[in-house]
């Protein structure tokens, strides 16, 4: 269902603050609401539903993840979180708890529209300064302008910060890779999340006609960027443990019969080590300017991404181990190779995750799917540890 609120006919892709936010907006505040939730948007567009406590000053325990997608996404990246949160507060029926609830649908996560990710959770430790909110799409909208045309006021960016004093952070995510159905078992509990880098690289040359030109007299940008990409690749395959990929390159003009004036690719960086994750980004940073230096051509780089690699909160990692082991289930710790919500609602609070079996390793893909089985073992886990935090807290 929540597939279907798509920018693109034909298949989901969502970005911040889009028009088909709205939409799932509606669709998850209806049932937030439904479950006894008070439900707000906050400054950065994220859905908070709040299941309060009897106690007014109690603590108040996250639990969410995020709505945006990536271009031609799946169904379950990020999005079954938020479900299953709702599901969780939704199987208390109506019974409080010690400590509060807020079920959170981050408004942006996968950094796609305006090539930083983390908008939504960065909002909520308060990292948002006038940097990011001047940070362009590409067709020339800051962040500031679209939450200003989201209807929200951009100048009080700060009221959408989380409880100094929070319990936690707890997020129910698809593993997004093929550790799980290896292992046959359908849970894992995240204990640390790696660290990476994203950042861009141009390449300009000139445009002249593909037919008349020779090639020793070429200043082809796409040549460049070309051997660039090849050096990545070359890159990741000789340091262990290393992943590196140029996932976008925009090139123009963008005809057959004229050599290209300007490449811009994306580089993706991400290592267990953060001194080997910065040192490889140096490398290959610098590899680009050589290249372009010798083809003749300029080139100039951004960087978007340095995220060290994040600790989960043992005290909160070693609950969520109880919860799937109390509930039936293997337990197995497993770090995470994708970037979370919860790494950065770690720097605020305790944060911890819980990863679901994702056949095929298929994600950030239409393929992308969950076996029902798992998503009700996830759910009995979610409510194990509620119980859990209950007894520690009641």
């Amino acid at each position: 269902m929540l597939a279907e609120y798509t920018e693109v006919a034909g298949e989901t892709t969502r970005t911040f603050l889009s028009a088909p936010t709205r939409a799932v907006h509606q669709y998850l505040r209806e049932w937030m609401e439904r479950t006894g939730m008070s439900v707000f948007v906050d400054v950065a567009g994220n859905l908070r539903g709040r299941y309060d406590s009897e106690n007014p000053v109690a603590r108040r325990l996250y639990i969410g993840s995020h709505i945006d997608t990536v271009p031609r996404a799946g169904a379950f990246d990020g999005v079954l979180g938020v479900v299953l949160a709702i599901a969780l507060i939704e199987n208390l029926e109506g019974r409080k708890l010690p400590f509060h609830i807020e079920a959170v649908a981050f408004s942006e996560e996968e950094g796609v529209r305006f090539r930083v990710p983390f908008i939504g959770s960065r909002a909520m430790i308060g990292d948002i300064g006038d940097d990011l909110l001047a940070t362009r799409d590409p067709d020339g909208i800051s962040v500031r302008e679209a939450i200003q045309a989201f209807g929200l006021d951009p100048s009080r960016i700060g009221e959408a910060q989380a409880d100094e004093n929070a319990l936690g952070y707890f997020e129910i995510h698809i593993e997004q890779g093929p550790v799980l159905e290896a292992l046959n078992l359908p849970l894992a509990v995240v204990d640390s999340i790696l660290g990476q880098s994203r950042a861009g690289v141009t390449f300009e040359g000139r445009a002249s006609h593909a037919g008349t030109t020779p090639m020793h007299l070429r200043r082809d940008a796409l040549a460049g960027a070309a051997e660039w990409i090849a050096a990545v690749e070359r890159e990741a395959q000789n340091i262990s443990g290393l992943v590196a990929t140029v996932g976008s390159l925009a090139v123009q003009p963008g005809a057959a019969n004229v050599i290209p004036e300007h490449a811009r690719a994306s580089l993706d960086v991400r290592h267990a080590s953060d001194l080997v994750r910065r040192q490889s980004v140096e490398r290959l940073l610098g590899c680009a300017g050589q290249i372009a230096a010798r083809r003749n051509l300029a080139a100039s780089m951004e960087h978007h991404l340095d995220q060290p690699c994040v600790a989960l909160d043992d005290a909160l990692v070693r609950m969520v181990e109880h919860a799937v082991e109390t509930s039936g289930h293997v337990v197995h710790r497993m770090s995470s190779g994708a970037g979370h919500d919860a790494m950065i609602m770690q720097r605020r609070m305790p944060a911890a995750m819980l990863f679901l079996r994702n056949p095929g390793g298929i994600s950030h893909n239409p393929d992308e799917t969950v076996l029902p089985e798992d998503v009700a073992a996830a759910l009995r886990a979610g409510a194990s540890l509620l119980r859990g935090l209950e007894n520690s807290h009641g």
